[in-house]
């Protein structure tokens, strides 16, 4: 995969947009200024941290050992409930574009009803 597959995977999701608030790396991926994915798209390091329920982010990590970790350069408290995955390792695609999608459905359950209506009635 390249990180111009993941790029466009995290855009179809409804109103997701690129942001760059930590400069060139990682490519953050957001939605009403909250990031679901952060894309580092650097060869050897080519890896993304998505947001995550705390026990299924430990089941991937125990599924995928030195794969799928705590969260890359969170603050401990975020950890638990995030995720990075290294890209091209052995998750299969299909298996992260499903994490990607978890990502963005635990961010919008963040926002208040309203505004979660608005995301998905609005064109």
């Amino acid at each position: 995969m390249h990180s111009e597959q993941l790029i466009k995977y995290c855009l179809t999701k409804k109103h997701s947009y690129i942001d760059f608030p930590f400069g060139e790396q990682p490519v953050c991926i957001k939605v009403n200024g909250k990031i679901f994915a952060e894309i580092y798209t650097h060869g050897d390091n080519f890896k993304i941290t998505l947001k995550c329920e705390p026990i299924l982010a430990e089941l991937f990590r125990q599924q995928y050992p030195d794969i799928v970790v705590k969260g890359y350069h969170c603050p401990p408290t975020l950890q638990r409930h995030r995720n990075t995955i290294y890209i091209n390792k052995g998750v299969p695609d299909k298996e992260i574009f499903s994490m990607i999608d978890h990502s963005y459905d635990e961010v919008i359950k963040t926002f208040p009803k309203k505004v979660q209506k608005e995301i998905f009635t609005i064109n």
